[in-house]
């Protein structure tokens, strides 16, 4: 059998835009939506930390100053006051004495004013010279004292806290954008496999129903014409049985592809199944299209012994008659396609040969891959798997314009072997 080369465009060095895909392009929207989700969250909980340890910060430097300044204006002497703060002591006279280098902006009057008028205490925050101080004031004896912090060191650690938080954010982030496209594509992993699956599945039925459909065509129309051409109704019984049979194994394809819909394994033993028989079944269904074609099949059995196999008459059945539709397609009128069937110690071989437009060699391993392009059929992988399933091996050859060869090889039934249920290998989703 041939396989027709791939299509290319007049232009090589332009090759048209493939069609976006709605599956992939609604994968990449829910992966994008979830990716941007988790980062949301992840943001917004960072944020969250960040707002709380800054209002932390900023409680504990302020409660830790008030409680310093207190002290310190209770017990501190004026001319040796703790680091960063100044005192102020306003005596009975009238005379205000400082520390060593508190700032001559302070101290604050309308604080020493309020305490002298009888309130007990009084901190307030000011700025002097763009300087911010923490200003605690109360009686201490007969005198008043005022306690200045210099905010300046907490206000840089408030600003280095504020930088770090920034970074943790941006760097969180950037983190919950990568753990977001992991959880993104194992999330949507489960909704990417359903979509291949149904793709898988809608490709198969289309290509499984097409040969059978087009069989039963065939052999209506052929059915058809005879009869209004007044042939005899006894002789068209062969006619009518061919369409019995047709659809009976229609009916088989479709009840395994509804259970193959339903991820349902078929609990068919494998059994003897004579692959001379088979040939010769889908020969001569498809001999009414071979004629139209004008292409002859023939089928011939070498070397003495049976013919054969183990395995589901209905899967080997698909196999024998996928290689003769693909013999079809790419053979020519006037052309010839030959099913021959031979054995060797333990196996038996199904060669179905062509005369047609042939394959290159270097396609031969290609030929069994799914949608790889113009001419490289789905049928052929389909028909790997079903062999495979029957512990069998499926080869290719031909040259272009020479014609082509594919060699099915099974293992041969041993009358002494008992049929054990085996699952159907046949039209997977």
């Amino acid at each position: 059998m041939s396989v027709i080369a791939p299509h290319r465009p007049a232009d090589p060095g332009r090759r048209p835009e493939p069609e976006p895909d709605p599956g992939r392009r609604l994968l990449r929207r829910a992966r994008r939506r979830v990716t941007v989700q988790v980062a949301g969250a992840f943001s917004v909980v960072l944020a969250l930390v960040g707002v709380l340890v800054w209002c932390a910060m900023v409680h504990s430097q302020g409660t830790a100053a008030m409680r310093d300044l207190a002290v310190t204006a209770a017990r501190s002497p004026v001319a040796y006051p703790p680091p960063c703060v100044w005192l102020y002591q306003l005596r009975s006279d009238g005379t205000i004495t400082a520390s060593p280098g508190a700032p001559a902006e302070l101290p604050l009057r309308s604080s020493i004013n309020h305490v002298s008028g009888g309130v007990p205490e009084e901190t307030v925050q000011v700025t002097a010279a763009g300087q911010e101080y923490l200003v605690h004031t109360r009686r201490r004896g007969d005198t008043i004292v005022q306690a200045a912090l210099d905010l300046r060191y907490q206000v840089s650690e408030r600003q280095r806290l504020l930088q770090t938080l920034f970074g943790a954010e941006v760097a969180g982030l950037l983190a919950a954008l990568v753990v977001g496209q992991v959880v993104a594509r194992r999330a949507i992993a489960p909704l990417g496999e359903a979509l291949a699956r149904q793709r898988r599945f809608a490709a198969d039925v289309s290509h499984e129903l097409r040969t059978p459909l087009t069989r039963l065509n065939t052999r209506a129309q052929l059915l058809s014409r005879r009869l209004r051409g007044g042939t005899d109704p006894i002789l068209l019984i062969d006619e009518a049985d061919h369409l019995v049979i047709g659809t009976r194994q229609l009916g088989e394809v479709v009840e395994d592809l509804l259970c193959s819909a339903q991820f349902q394994h078929l609990r068919r033993p494998f059994g003897p199944v004579d692959l001379a028989v088979l040939a010769a079944e889908v020969a001569a269904a498809d001999g009414a299209r071979a004629a139209a074609r004008g292409v002859d099949v023939q089928v011939r059995c070498d070397g003495p012994g049976d013919h054969v196999v183990r395995g589901v008459e209905s899967a080997l059945r698909r196999v024998v008659s996928a290689l003769l539709d693909n013999a079809l397609g790419h053979t020519g009128p006037g052309g010839h396609i030959g099913m021959r069937l031979s054995c060797e110690p333990g196996v038996v071989l199904l060669t179905v040969e062509d005369d047609g437009v042939g394959l290159d060699p270097a396609d031969t391993e290609r030929l069994f891959g799914r949608f790889e392009g113009t001419g490289f059929g789905l049928g052929l992988a389909l028909v790997r798997e079903v062999v495979e399933g029957h512990h069998g091996t499926i080869t290719a050859d031909g040259r272009p314009g020479e014609g082509a060869a594919f060699t099915v090889r099974l293992p041969a039934h041993h009358p002494g072997l008992t049929a054990e249920p085996r699952p159907e290998p046949a039209s997977k989703p």
